[in-house]
């Protein structure tokens, strides 16, 4: 019913333009100046690229001013923080060990500024009184117990890790310098952890002794922990966002030259991948547990990052079965439609034949969003460490709280993120919709030069402004989405049941907003980058065209679109994997279920910047197609600059669909049997 609607309103909007026309050409003949088409408006119909002014400036305006406060949060957090405090810690005096303190001493504080190189441990001296002891930068944590000052003096010699006040000679060591606190008395065997010299042996510091560390470790901050983690992990991560690259780059290649082959493959990987990765997230979060189990056997004290690795991978493990059955369900379901994504494939590959270059626009998108990332990470740890050094009046030991307006900049740096990031692949959107409505209305394919970079060129000097306002929305829905999440995860066990109810029904419903207004930006971009319109005008024009046309765009781009996402799925996967693996024998870290789900997300990202390609080219065709049968009818005047296998395969496309949805095992028509 849907499907015969839609192609009665198809002929009687073509009978109406074959009337209008008929009309002008009538009025012409008798002399009517007023009938005349202007060379504009003839412009309009034939070739929708034209000359066009800037848009949104306002916003393009706001987004530089905004910029301006990232650059001064940056400055302010290089010029109070230390990243390096995060990775190494500090001693009693304010020194940031294995870091040169030259002139960066605490006010009216002895041993303040020192040169800490190559120091890049911390130790306690009472390692049973953590918290009021004196700690000290070393070189290297004792690997055996010492316990007299006599061996401690002659550790200091062999290895050249001093375990007294900076000031104190070994040869000055002595049990009158451990009453007064700046010598350790017993030192036992020691490991790091967290970058802590604590005993390797725990069970020897007896029950509450071991409770007391426990507390001391547990109060620095879970948030402090990650981004530690992540500075210890920056290079491996590198690395895998390179392995993503190379997973997209093989998936689009394949998908170019072996459409009819890779669609079934994607598939297949997507499947194997799923229950895989789903596997081996399950097999993770076994080990933590058994981990764990022996720990509470031995009735050791657990730190908090240990109980909270274990938890972390239990909810990956519990939402990738979920998501794996989800997945294995669509796939059956839409199992019939999938014939359709292969000629779907080749008709963009006509596209990327003519416009080669439109393969390696993900490639400066990707190099753009690395070095955005590691940007913005490494001011947030710079943020993290903004901190005023006070001096505690009952020990004299200095120690940093965090500076009054650091929270404000917080919000403001992670609003950053998501406006940049969301701006930067939408740079991307825009030049390849530009570039493929370039070349749909452009009659003789041969006379193409350099549509990529005329697409840029659009881009740079015209619609800066309506990219930033379209990212800019996604920012005005993706936040309170996170802030919702930020709430419940913090109130977690402190509400009433409806309330949690409440806020993930919202949580839920801001992420569908958040998915339909991508899909409508991106359409829009294409709108933009035909008619030279702003994007609310745009949005307007996509959000049209979309819902005049829902049956073929719902028909045949949902099919490429899924399938698309399972090739995104599958890279995310493998990368992930991957990571599960490298940074599990990296005995350093201590959370590493945060480098992984990050490397996923950044995997994401990049395989969306490069499979995106194939799915912006099939969504500003399709777009392309329904503003051509818009503005012409088919007529020798009015001709369609669609090919006409694009054509016959949209409208057979429809028609298999629909003959599918309505239980059909055979296609509606002997054309759509050849798909």
């Amino acid at each position: 019913m849907i499907f015969t609607t839609t192609v009665n309103y198809l002929k009687e909007r073509k009978q109406r333009k074959q009337s209008y026309y008929q009309w002008k050409k009538t009025t012409e003949m008798c002399g009517c100046c007023s009938g005349k088409d202007s060379a504009e408006d003839k412009a309009d119909l034939t070739n929708p690229i034209k000359n066009r002014g800037c848009t949104d400036i306002i916003i393009l305006i706001l987004f530089v001013l905004f910029w301006a406060g990232m650059i001064f949060i940056a400055a302010f957090s290089i010029t109070h923080g230390d990243a390096w405090r995060l990775v190494y810690g500090y001693d009693s005096f304010g020194n940031t060990c294995d870091e040169d303190n030259t002139g960066k001493a605490v006010e009216n504080v002895s041993f303040s500024g020192m040169n800490m190189e190559g120091k890049g441990f911390v130790f306690i001296l009472d390692i049973l009184d953590p918290v009021n002891s004196m700690k000290l930068c070393v070189n290297k944590c004792p690997g055996q117990d010492l316990n007299t000052t006599v061996d401690i003096a002659r550790f200091a010699v062999t290895e050249g890790s001093y375990l007294c006040r900076y000031d104190i000679k070994d040869t000055d060591y002595s049990a009158d310098l451990v009453k007064k606190g700046i010598c350790p008395g017993r030192v036992f065997a020691s490991e790091s952890l967290l970058n802590y010299c604590v005993p390797s042996s725990l069970k020897r510091l007896g029950i509450d002794s071991l409770n007391t560390l426990m507390v001391f470790f547990n109060q620095f901050d879970s948030f402090h922990r990650v981004l530690t983690d992540l500075i210890k992990s920056w290079r491996e991560m590198i690395i895998l966002c390179f392995v993503a690259l190379g997973f997209g780059a093989l998936m689009v290649l394949l998908i170019r030259f072996l459409a009819s082959v890779i669609v079934w493959f994607i598939i297949t990987i997507a499947i194997i991948g799923s229950i895989a990765g789903t596997a081996g997230l399950w097999w993770t979060y076994m080990d933590k547990k058994r981990f764990i189990d022996d720990k509470e056997d031995d009735n050791i004290p657990l730190l908090n990052v240990d109980i909270d690795s274990e938890q972390a991978f239990m909810i990956y493990s519990i939402i990738a079965t979920v998501l794996t059955v989800i997945l294995l369900l669509v796939i059956l379901v839409m199992r019939k439609r999938i014939g359709l994504t292969v000629t779907l494939f080749h008709e963009a590959g006509k596209c990327l034949a003519d416009v080669p270059i439109l393969l390696l626009q993900p490639l400066w998108t990707f190099i753009i969003l690395v070095f955005f990332f590691v940007y913005w990470i490494i001011i947030l740890a710079f943020l993290a460490t903004a901190e005023k050094a006070t001096v505690d009046k009952t020990t004299g030991f200095v120690r940093y709280t965090e500076h009054e307006n650091v929270s404000y900049l917080w919000w403001y740096h992670l609003i950053g993120l998501i406006w940049t990031s969301e701006f930067i692949i939408a740079c991307q959107q825009l030049v390849v919709s530009g570039a493929v409505a370039t070349w749909y209305f452009t009659r003789d394919k041969k006379n193409l030069s350099c549509t990529i970079c005329k697409s840029t060129k659009l881009l740079i000097f015209h619609h800066l402004g309506s990219v930033a306002f379209g990212a800019f929305i996604i920012t005005l829905v993706k936040l309170p989405r996170w802030i919702l999440m930020y709430m419940q995860k913090k109130t977690k066990g402190s509400q009433n049941t409806c309330v949690q109810y409440a806020m993930k029904c919202c949580i839920c419903c801001l992420w569908c907003l958040e998915k339909c207004l991508k899909y409508l930006n991106q359409n829009a971009y294409t709108v933009v980058a035909i008619q030279g319109t702003n994007f609310c005008s745009s949005a307007k024009k996509a959000f049209m065209t979309l819902v005049s046309n829902a049956l073929r765009v719902a028909a045949i781009n949902s099919v490429g679109d899924f399938v698309l996402f399972l090739g995104k799925i599958g890279v995310c996967a493998a990368t992930g994997a991957v990571g599960i693996f490298w940074f599990k024998s990296k005995e350093e870290l201590n959370y590493y279920a945060i480098p992984v789900l990050l490397v996923c997300i950044f995997a994401y990202f990049i395989a969306h910047c490069f499979l995106s390609t194939y799915e912006m080219v099939i969504d500003a065709l399709l777009l392309c197609f329904c503003h051509d049968t818009d503005i012409n009818d088919g007529s020798p005047e009015r001709r369609y600059y669609a090919s006409v296998s694009l054509q016959k395969y949209i409208e057979e496309g429809s028609n298999q669909i629909t003959a599918i949805s309505k239980g059909d095992e055979e296609p509606a028509s002997p054309e759509a049997a050849r798909l």
